[in-house]
């Protein structure tokens, strides 16, 4: 049996997202830019039938508020970077959490070479930052807050609309990565009350090398890249049109079976869940325990064990997992999700991050609950420390 658990990291192609897209390889081959001929022109209008499918998708009351990128990665610098060099007269002063994908967190870190400051609020033991956290740091010199909607690692849901409330109170833009929240959590970008939002395909199904930023009218913000005149002139470039139609039908389908997908995916979180706790000793679910988690989403970290050495077991046994994000899966360091919640190095060394689809099923989840124990046990026989735990 081959297990895929790693739906946080990527998703499988929709069939019909896949279909989407055949017409741009073929027929509607045109440059979207070249109006003067009909090939061009019927780009043209496929492009904007996209945009205004993603729009309604994420509840955009503009099509013009939607801005094709490369990736959910590209969303966000553009994001950080386009606000902070846009606004450099107003203040220097960035708001984020210690929490974000390395998009942010490094984008930030870039920022901080070039003169800007940046606050990087503490989570609590479940990943959680509060508005009252985000409001205590604002200063006169604060020009962005960027929290993410949901932790990609841990699961946890932010309090994105109470936020955005205390961003509006004191008139700073704020920006949210919703990458792994959309196709989960409903995503209403005027009920949140969000400037900006990241959105990435391959998360919900979409193809692979393509995003989208949304910005709010009247945000002003830097040109991500310079050339032609696509995307209004901010990020100039010709438009993936196979890619962005993929995209927009994936995300279609996504809201439209939200619930439904939604309701299975916590029936088989939590299955998965519970089999680990019964049959594994020594073991801790990191994030929220039920309300305020992504429904997909499974983290535990086993004491006396590497994370890297389960999930090499784990292939071995046709399992597919990781021990975090998949952008950071290069890196020998702990995951710095888990040490900002407060768990010391070697526990965190020792996390496995399991993230289920619509697709995944029962016999799938127990083949799991069946086969990780017996990973667990043969890693911690091999531990001197655990030998000591047993004596």
């Amino acid at each position: 049996m081959d297990v895929y658990m790693d739906n946080n990291a990527t998703t499988a192609l929709n069939k019909e997202a896949l279909d989407a897209m055949m017409p741009y390889y073929t027929d509607i081959y045109g440059n979207a830019s070249s109006k003067f001929y009909r090939v061009g022109r019927d780009a043209e209008q496929a492009l904007y039938k996209m945009r205004e499918s993603v729009a309604k998708s994420i509840g955009a009351a503009n099509v013009n508020e939607v801005y094709f990128t490369g990736s959910g990665c590209e969303a966000d610098n553009w994001a950080v970077k386009g606000i902070a060099y846009a606004n450099k007269r107003k203040g220097n002063h960035i708001i984020t959490s210690k929490i974000e994908h390395h998009a942010i967190l490094n984008a930030c870190e870039y920022l901080e070479k070039h003169g800007f400051d940046v606050t990087y609020l503490d989570v609590d033991e479940h990943g959680f930052v509060t508005p009252e956290q985000v409001e205590a740091a604002i200063t006169d010199k604060t020009i962005l807050i960027t929290i993410m909607t949901a932790n990609n690692e841990i699961g946890t849901i932010e309090p994105i609309k109470e936020i955005a409330e205390v961003a509006k109170k004191h008139k700073v833009i704020f920006h949210t990565d919703a990458v792994q929240a959309i196709g989960h959590i409903k995503i209403d970008v005027k009920e949140l009350g969000v400037d900006m939002l990241s959105l990435s395909a391959h998360k919900f199904h979409g193809p692979k090398g393509v995003g989208a930023l949304y910005i709010k009218n009247g945000i002003r913000i830097d040109n991500l890249i310079h050339g032609g005149g696509q995307e209004r002139g901010k990020r100039a470039a010709t438009e993936n049109l196979a890619g962005i139609a993929g995209m927009a039908k994936a995300l279609e389908i996504a809201v439209k079976n939200l619930d439904k997908n939604a309701a299975h995916c916590k029936k088989m979180r939590d299955r998965l869940i519970k089999g680990i706790r019964d049959n594994i000793p020594y073991c801790r679910l990191n994030g929220p325990e039920d309300e305020g988690r992504l429904c997909n989403n499974v983290n535990f970290s086993f004491q006396y064990v590497e994370g890297e050495s389960i999930l090499m077991m784990l292939d071995m046994n046709n399992i597919a997992a990781s021990s975090g994000s998949a952008c950071a899966s290069g890196s020998l360091d702990p995951s710095h999700v888990l040490i900002a919640i407060g768990l010391p190095h070697e526990i965190a060394h020792g996390s496995l991050r399991l993230s289920v689809g619509e697709d995944t099923t029962e016999e799938e989840v127990d083949y799991v609950i069946e086969v990780l124990p017996t990973i667990i046990q043969r890693l911690r026989d091999m531990s001197p420390l655990y030998e000591d735990v047993e004596k």
